[in-house]
């Protein structure tokens, strides 16, 4: 008895050509994708030093100056100083951070404006430009 072996019709052969264009087009991207991953690896270098370098920094804090009623001027609250301790202070201020030194003037409403005024001089002086005065807001149903 002979064995009759059906080899098929064309329509149930898997179709080759498209499964080698997807796996070219598959391993072209995975080539790719390699070396613009080895690309942006950090190589290890030994860097320079320089004597004017400065470290990167966090945006530093708010350096508070309180003028109370009689123009005295206090840092942060706490320690009464005079207007030439107020400009060492800035002018550390700015050397640790230059162009990102915040100062807020917080002045009594009862001092007079040359002593506010002072203090923006001692900030613009020292190059300090990121510099404002501050106010209270008024609650509602209370007057001035």
């Amino acid at each position: 008895m002979t064995v009759k072996i059906n080899k098929g019709s064309e329509m149930m052969q898997l179709p080759v050509v498209p499964l080698v264009d997807t796996l070219f087009n598959l391993l072209i991207f995975f080539l790719v994708a390699t070396r613009v991953a080895e690309a942006e690896r950090e190589l290890p270098v030994m860097l320079p030093s320089a004597s004017e370098a400065q470290a990167i920094t966090t945006k530093p804090h708010e350096l508070i100056v309180n003028i109370d009623e009689k123009g005295h001027y206090f840092l942060a609250g706490q320690k009464s100083v005079t207007l030439h301790d107020l400009d060492l202070v800035l002018r550390a201020a700015w050397v640790d951070n230059p162009g990102r030194v915040p100062v807020v003037v917080r002045a009594d409403r009862r001092c007079r404006w040359e002593y506010v005024v002072a203090a923006i001089n001692l900030c613009r002086k020292n190059k300090i430009r990121d510099y404002r005065v501050t106010t209270r807001e008024i609650p509602p149903g209370e007057k001035t």
